[in-house]
Formats: C-alpha cells, sequence, structure tokens
C-alpha cells in the first residue's frame, strides 16, 4: 500500500444520488413468492425485482386507489 496517494485527479461518485438504505418491512409471503418466481423467471434478485418496481411508482408519482366494499 502507498504511503500517500493523488486524488487531484479524482472525481464524484455518480452513483452517490442513488445509495440505497436498508430497512426493516413486513411483506406477505404471498407476495414474496410471487417476486421470486418472476426473480427466478428473469434472472434478476427479488430484492432487486422489489426495487425496481416500488421506484417505478415513485418515478410515475403513481397513487393508491382504494374503495371498501
Amino acid at each position: 500500500m502507498k504511503e500517500e496517494y493523488d486524488f487531484s485527479t479524482a472525481r464524484k461518485n455518480p452513483y452517490a444520488k442513488k445509495l440505497k438504505k436498508q430497512i426493516t418491512i413486513n411483506i406477505d409471503t404471498d407476495t414474496i413468492e410471487y417476486f421470486k418466481d418472476q426473480a427466478e423467471a428473469s434472472g434478476i434478485p427479488y430484492q432487486t425485482l422489489i426495487n425496481l418496481y416500488l421506484s417505478d411508482c415513485a418515478v410515475n408519482k403513481k397513487t393508491l386507489h382504494l374503495s371498501w366494499q
């Protein structure tokens, strides 16, 4: 390992705004199984699929519409 490093040509991390935060969330078993099945079919990890779905909802500003009958 060097004693000193030159960071004069360094640049900011372009992904810094996309950092993830670990949380705890309760999700129904059936929902997790659904995403795990989708993950197996697509080759994408199920947690990534859940994140992609939630990100799409946020980016497109989807709102929840519930009606109780």
